[in-house]
């Protein structure tokens, strides 16, 4: 695709991912309009809402759904596999065990670093996870199947060991690993969103940044190495950025399944399999993706709120199968 026509939809994307946010910070129990904000004082309750409540998840959904949406672009080109996604490999659970382990068994940290803990956490058993997968991958020469059931083995293992970890849990604890599991913006808060920026955003830089190496690797580690690419440390350095943006996301709304897989395989269509536009565009993509369906969570079912999670893999199941139907497909011609 030409550049010309890349950019315009880069800000055709750009320009519907605001007016979303707007609709957005706009929509929910209480309606709000920019006419009854705009009339009313700082100081009224509108105001309020709109400034504490509203306008932090918003942006916290910017910020998740680019780094679910660049993280599964990442793995999709390090293993050059259409299907890997944080969530079908595992990675996702294995930051959901470790944030488990800190709801469950406190440290008693300072309030300070309690408030990293749980990313730190989530970061740290997303890169264990992340590191297996790779290990497996090159075993397997990148073979689906094998793959796959390696992330349903993962899946499995995490699974039963945040069972056990909600078994031995308080009644708050397990509450709060309950709606976790789901995936939920609710926790949205300035403090949250602060911390998510610091993380989120140079990792999406330094990943764009090695947009043109990761274009190298989709033509095989020898071909890139003679390329003039460090090949196993541009590796490791995505495993390292990708695991963070997992990690981060999981600690602060739990897990939020398939938009790694859908927004990545979209892109891909529209704008073409080259990193350079593919990245930007899956960031974009899945921002207004994880706002819409977070829109959709709060508004739904007024009074209460429906997690986020249950709406993104009411959206990714059915996508995911296809995705398994055509690759057959393309087998058996």
């Amino acid at each position: 695709m030409a550049t010309t026509s890349v950019m315009r939809w880069l800000g055709l994307m750009a320009i519907c991912m605001l007016i979303v946010m707007l609709m957005a910070a706009n929509f929910g129990a209480m309606p709000l309009s920019m006419r009854t904000l705009l009339r009313a004082p700082l100081s009224d309750m509108a105001w309020q809402i709109w400034i504490n409540i509203r306008l932090p998840r918003v942006l916290l959904a910017v910020l998740l759904g680019m780094a679910l949406a660049v993280s599964g672009a990442v793995m999709q080109g390090l293993f050059r596999n259409p299907l890997a996604d944080p969530g079908l490999l595992g990675i996702s659970s294995g930051a959901g065990l470790a944030v488990a382990i800190s709801i469950v068994i406190p440290l008693g940290l300072p309030p300070l670093l309690a408030l990293w803990l749980p990313t730190l956490a989530a970061f740290v058993g997303s890169l264990v996870v992340t590191l297996l997968i790779f290990s497996f991958s090159r075993l397997a020469l990148g073979n689906l199947s094998r793959l796959l059931l390696v992330g349903i083995a993962i899946n499995a293992l995490c699974g039963a060991a945040v069972g056990v970890l909600s078994w031995l849990s308080n009644d708050q604890q397990l509450r709060q690993l309950a709606l976790w599991g789901m995936g939920s913006l609710s926790a949205a808060q300035w403090p949250s969103l602060a911390v998510c920026a610091v993380l989120i955003l140079p990792a999406l830089i330094a990943i764009q940044l090695r947009a043109r190496r990761l274009n190298l690797l989709q033509l095989g580690e020898e071909d890139a190495h003679y390329m003039g690419i460090d090949v196993k440390r541009t590796q490791r350095q995505l495993l390292v950025l990708s695991a963070l943006l997992v990690g981060t996301a999981v600690a602060v709304s739990g897990i939020i399944g398939f938009v790694g897989l859908v927004v990545p395989h979209l892109m891909r269509f529209c704008l073409g399999s080259d990193h350079r536009w593919m990245l930007p565009g899956s960031a974009l993509a899945g921002a207004i993706l994880l706002l819409l369906a977070d829109t959709l969570a709060r508004t739904v079912v007024v009074p209460a709120e429906m997690p986020v999670g249950l709406l993104t893999s009411l959206l990714g199941g059915p996508w995911f199968l296809w995705l398994i139907l055509r690759e057959q497909r393309g087998m058996n011609e």
